[in-house]
């Protein structure tokens, strides 16, 4: 197998660095015959809110369809995913095969009775959410909880999301929560949960305390814009104006959260997959930095996600550019190479 080497300027330091893959971790020490890459480097994309595996809602989890998609995500320069919410448990190869991305992952989605789409997700009544979640997190890591759905739903109680957090971390995983309604991010941001998806309606007043818990925020602001024409072409119905109102705040409420401090991290919630660069294009037009629109899909996001960036001892992982993308973030639809695992793969 070829012994892959990258050498040039790697973010976010912009420091040089030369590197080779000594299997699936990078060292510094030479290897004679290595194939030489040079670029500007990234430690691989993420994409950390991503739902592969079935083409549409309530469609059982896929095979075929699952490797596809894993297989957009690596072709865009994404070496490690988050999957807050798959339509079943994932095959045993999921994460580990040499051609899909790492990936962490929540079992499929728990919801309220009633909740969520029909198929999909485990449903039990508020008290018994706290047992689906910690039996999650045992075998995954992660748990995914739905705090609220339709926009004139209450919200899960306080008190069952705390009790979720308690349990989830007791045996040492994380609570995402999908929250789309004022008082549903409220609570998610109160009980302390890891991640809060989307977001939307999002009290600004909230961000200081998530940035000091290190609860972070997964806006997924591309696919939110891209519904609106679809919705404003809509007759009215009483959602509308809920979703079309929420969206235009969002941007402002992702530029703030940067600004406290919170982890942002970059998901597209969204198929086709491997279009992470225009989640990245959707931050920094929302006014995040072009540097924090790149972390969040790139070396916060994996260090928030306990991967390593590029340095000796890392896994083999990194996306090459012509161009710093910071500068130009049309780079990010052309890398010049992907390297998975230490092999290259673009």
């Amino acid at each position: 197998m070829t012994v892959i080497r990258v050498r040039g300027r790697a973010l976010p330091s912009g420091e040089q660095v030369d590197l080779y893959a000594d299997g699936d971790r990078w060292t510094p020490d030479p290897v004679a015959g290595a194939d030489l890459i040079e670029g500007w480097l990234l430690p691989g994309l993420v994409d950390a809110h991503t739902h592969p595996g079935a083409e549409q809602i309530a469609d059982p989890m896929d095979e075929k369809i699952l490797r596809d998609d894993l297989h957009r995500h690596v072709d865009s320069g994404v070496t490690l995913i988050r999957s807050p919410g798959l339509p079943g448990d994932p095959p045993p190869w999921f994460g580990h095969d040499p051609d899909v991305p790492r990936a962490v992952h929540a079992g499929p989605w728990i919801a309220r009775h009633g909740e969520f789409f029909d198929g999909w997700g485990r449903r039990a009544d508020p008290d018994g959410l706290p047992d689906l979640a910690a039996a999650q997190a045992a075998r995954s890591g992660w748990a995914k909880i739905i705090a609220d759905w339709r926009d004139a739903d209450d919200h899960v109680p306080v008190a069952v999301l705390r009790e979720i957090v308690a349990r989830v971390h007791a045996v040492g995983g994380r609570v995402a929560v999908h929250s789309q309604q004022r008082s549903g991010g409220a609570a998610a941001v109160e009980a302390g949960v890891d991640s809060l998806e989307h977001g939307m309606w999002l009290d600004p007043a909230l961000l200081h305390r998530m940035a000091a818990q290190g609860t972070a925020l997964t806006p997924t602001l591309a696919v939110m814009q891209a519904g609106v024409p679809i919705v404003s072409a809509r007759e009215d119905y009483p959602a509308k104006r809920w979703y079309l109102d929420g969206v235009a705040a969002h941007p402002s409420l992702t530029a703030a959260a940067a600004e406290a401090g919170v982890t942002l991290l970059a998901g597209t919630d969204s198929r086709p997959h491997g279009t992470i660069a225009a989640e990245v294009r959707a931050l920094a037009a929302a006014g995040v930095s072009t540097h924090d629109a790149l972390a969040a899909a790139s070396w916060s996001a994996r260090a928030y996600l306990g991967m390593p960036g590029l340095e000796p001892g890392a896994p083999a992982d990194a996306v090459v550019y012509a161009a710093d993308p910071r500068t130009d973030l049309a780079q990010l639809d052309h890398p010049l190479a992907v390297i998975l695992r230490g092999v290259r793969v673009r």
